[in-house]
């Protein structure tokens, strides 16, 4: 699976005897930020990014309970979608999608959040298999203007969630955004707040979006404040990862 490894900081056996309680430890989280908002815990899914660990640790986490787990790289998240194939989770593309890698998305992932060209919407149609329920999407969108980051401009996402939702085999879900980290809990809902603004704005043009996939483990009480329906969420669920 190229990119994912067992250990750090100790032995695999203690890192995934973690994964349950730091589950719970997150739900809690997610639960206070949810009252503190005026939401309810129920509203907010936990998305667990399980991206470079291996498929021991998604079993550790679905054996305690999780469902949905994300992946940024195509072939990695390919073999843990075939490897758990019956075991009813969710698996959910998050990560910066090329051209030649939408065959194996489309054919096994149930979610795709990070759509930033109609040319990837087009292939990820024209690819999903005809015996599965349409693909879950939503387009990414660059809140924070940096050239590194992937996602459409904010002027461009009515239009393309326009074509997407014409698409057949698709079903246009929502917006995702990755903002620039802060750690001020005002800086970070100033991004947020306009990826909630930019949904609401594509709302009111007559397209039903009903998901806010933004949030992750430094900003997720940020992020269930702004209206977030699904957070993503990995370092506070299986520890920090070591990319070398």
């Amino acid at each position: 699976m190229g990119r994912v490894y067992t250990e750090i900081g100790g032995n695999s056996t203690t890192i995934m005897s973690a994964i349950a309680s730091n589950l719970q430890a997150v739900k809690a989280r997610i639960a206070e930020a949810a009252r503190a908002a005026g939401r309810t815990p129920e509203s907010i899914e936990l998305l667990a990014v399980s991206k470079t660990w291996p498929l021991a640790c998604v079993l550790e986490a679905a054996e305690a309970g999780q469902r949905a787990f994300g992946e940024n790289y195509v072939q990695e998240g390919t073999d843990k979608a075939i490897a758990t194939v019956d075991r009813q989770l969710s698996w959910h593309f998050i990560g910066p999608l090329q051209s030649n890698k939408t065959r194996l998305v489309a054919e096994h992932f149930d979610w795709v959040h990070s759509i930033e060209r109609l040319k990837i919407a087009e292939r990820l149609s024209a690819q999903r298999p005809a015996t599965l329920a349409p693909l879950n999407v939503c387009v990414q969108i660059n809140v924070s203007g940096e050239a590194s980051k992937s996602g459409c401009a904010p002027d461009e996402a009515l239009a393309l969630c326009q074509a997407i939702a014409t698409l057949p085999k698709l079903q246009l879900r929502g917006l995702m955004a990755i903002p620039e980290p802060a750690d001020d809990f005002a800086a970070q809902r100033a991004p947020l707040r306009q990826l909630r603004e930019i949904y609401e704005y594509i709302r009111a043009a007559g397209l039903p979006l009903d998901t806010l996939s933004m949030g992750m483990s430094h900003d997720l009480e940020a992020a269930v404040a702004e209206g977030a329906t699904i957070v993503r969420i990995g370092t506070a669920i299986f520890g920090e990862r070591n990319y070398a």
